[in-house]
């Protein structure tokens, strides 16, 4: 017989476990760092810092000087639109985070409406100038740890949107590893804590490990390994696996992140040999695999849709596309093709026409259309930069010291200029 009497201990259990869940969930969903709770409750071991073996991140530079896909005046006309004219007020950290990565923190402009590469990296590692951008109304980008910085991310308002894209936007934007770092409680860190948490923080079975991957790749080698908080072994062959686990489709962005840090993996294995021979060839294979899908995938007017892993079945059963969906798919890749060896290509002419179109497709935007799909109008820019071998900011610096007072005339309409058929931006 189970008696239905309560003890006071009881009682007491259950209030206990009550609380107990209670300031569980309030610490994962306010804190939003995954090993915050872990770190309060003692179960994980301290280790010593990885020795980042340089100031400065390696730079992935482009492999070729293409001015028939696209010309000096339509990269300028391109990058012109792409330049970060964001309101002061409410600033998004996912807009400057690609800003800044497609810019650099070398970029100055003429206009004093944009933002420099200087302002969008303080704004990122000052909480000062969160806070003035923000006020009270949400809560800090930056959080402060014994053993270093964490970045918020997620969906919440003033957030950085993805799991270390933060750290891997400025890493790509040239940032040094003794920037400062200002938090809250006013201590003075550096992009190094940023990165040494991020290194122990990484769990095995991560969701999106796109930005770690690439943040990684551009601080460490040749050091092809590193132990994380858990005492495991992580490596630059256990990321390459995780991005390639599932469909080609899945991850951000269509997928496309994973292809793009893959290449990078591959780029850096090339000098520093981070990857085994197995993991390597495995890579490889994937990317060839991403290569025949694109080149069966690609509409007659040049873009390639969401659904691109798809090859010949994304022409005959269409995704139900927006414009902005079209945009990602096809600047993505785009940009990872601009790093990739010819062997990884489509034909040539699928890339002139998927740049045809992109080019055409961004010109014709307004500047708030532009601005309301900000983050992937910005790869545009920065692949059609890295296909004349050059950076966004290079080019625009040389542009803007020979053409002062320069904006971009209005382009014809694609239906005057070409027989091929505008992008919708509705479904197909």
């Amino acid at each position: 017989m189970i008696s239905r009497k309560i003890s006071s201990r009881t009682v007491w259990v259950t209030q206990f476990v009550f609380v107990g869940a209670f300031a569980a969930a309030y610490l994962l969903a306010h804190v939003e760092t995954r090993s915050a709770l872990r770190d309060e409750i003692g179960l994980l071991e301290a280790i010593e810092p990885l020795q980042v073996p340089r100031s400065t991140p390696l730079v992935i530079e482009p492999l070729y000087d293409d001015p028939e896909l696209v010309s000096d005046e339509e990269l300028a006309a391109v990058l012109w639109k792409v330049q970060p004219r964001f309101p002061q007020s409410h600033l998004k950290p996912n807009h400057v985070e690609h800003a800044l990565r497609t810019w650099s923190v070398r970029a100055t402009f003429h206009d004093p409406e944009v933002m420099s590469g200087r302002d969008m990296e303080e704004f990122l590692t000052d909480h000062g100038r969160f806070l003035a951008s923000w006020g009270n109304e949400t809560t800090p980008l930056l959080s402060e740890f014994d053993d270093g910085v964490s970045v918020r991310w997620g969906r919440l308002e003033g957030g950085s949107v993805h799991h270390d894209h933060w750290l891997a936007s400025l890493t790509e934007a040239g940032v040094t590893i003794d920037e400062p770092v200002f938090t809250p409680n006013g201590r003075d860190h550096s992009i190094r804590d940023v990165l040494q948490r991020s290194l122990r923080d990484f769990r095995v079975d991560e969701v999106e490990t796109e930005w770690s991957a690439l943040a990684y790749g551009l601080w460490l080698p040749p050091q092809s390994s590193w132990t994380i908080r858990d005492g495991r072994t992580v490596s630059f062959d256990l990321l390459a696996s995780r991005l390639m686990r599932g469909e080609r489709s899945l991850g951000v962005c269509s997928g496309t992140h994973r292809v793009y840090s893959l290449m990078v993996l591959i780029r850096l294995d090339d000098e520093y040999q981070i990857l085994s021979p197995a993991a390597r060839a495995s890579v490889w294979s994937y990317l060839e695999g991403v290569r025949d899908a694109i080149i069966a995938s690609q509409f007659p007017d040049g873009h390639w849709p969401s659904n691109w892993p798809q090859g010949a079945n994304a022409l005959t059963n269409p995704a139900p596309d927006e414009l902005f969906k079209q945009v990602i798919a096809t600047g993505h890749h785009l940009e990872w093709l601009a790093i990739a060896p010819r062997e990884l290509h489509p034909p040539h002419d699928q890339i002139l026409k998927a740049a045809d179109w992109v080019i055409r497709t961004t010109r014709e935007q307004s500047q708030s259309d532009i601005l309301a799909r900000y983050t992937f109008f910005s790869h545009v820019g920065n692949a059609l930069a890295l296909w004349r071998h050059t950076h966004p900011v290079d080019f625009w610096t040389a542009w803007e010291a020979n053409h002062p007072d320069y904006a971009p005339a209005e382009p014809v309409s694609a239906l005057e200029a070409l027989p091929v058929k505008r992008p919708e931006t509705a479904a197909h």
